[in-house]
């Protein structure tokens, strides 16, 4: 089981950038799935969960209005559309799936079973 997280970059404040996370090995569609980050010296956070049905999401507070998360069940795959990218938005992005979670997202990373490899966002002022 696999989950590789790709699509970050170096972007310009006010830019924006859609993350990918594939999932391999088995179906995640039954799944909640997350997007975390984590800066060095800090835990790691939620930005962004949605539940296996798609119907559930929640978000950090600080990415309301500005992230999407959204999931293709047919890919087995899981995005992060970011818009109007800020230079504290910098950090390493994580993705997550966390089983039996049909109905509601998960916010908290030990809740989460499967992670991917972090990719890197760094937003430029």
């Amino acid at each position: 089981v696999q989950l590789q997280a790709y699509g970050g970059g170096l972007v310009q404040a006010g830019g924006s950038l859609r993350l990918s996370c594939a999932a391999s090995g088995r179906s995640f569609s039954m799944y909640a799935m997350g997007w975390f980050r984590q800066t060095p010296g800090k835990e790691r956070d939620v930005v962004a969960a949605i539940s296996g049905s798609g119907s559930g999401t929640v978000y950090a507070d600080s990415v309301k209005g500005r992230f999407t998360i959204f999931r293709d069940k047919a890919k087995n795959a899981v995005y992060l559309q970011m818009n109007s990218l800020k230079p504290e938005d910098t950090a390493v992005y994580y993705c997550a799936a966390k089983g039996y979670s049909y109905y509601s997202p998960a916010s908290a990373p030990y809740e989460y079973d499967y992670w991917g490899q972090g990719t890197l966002v760094t937003v430029s002022s």
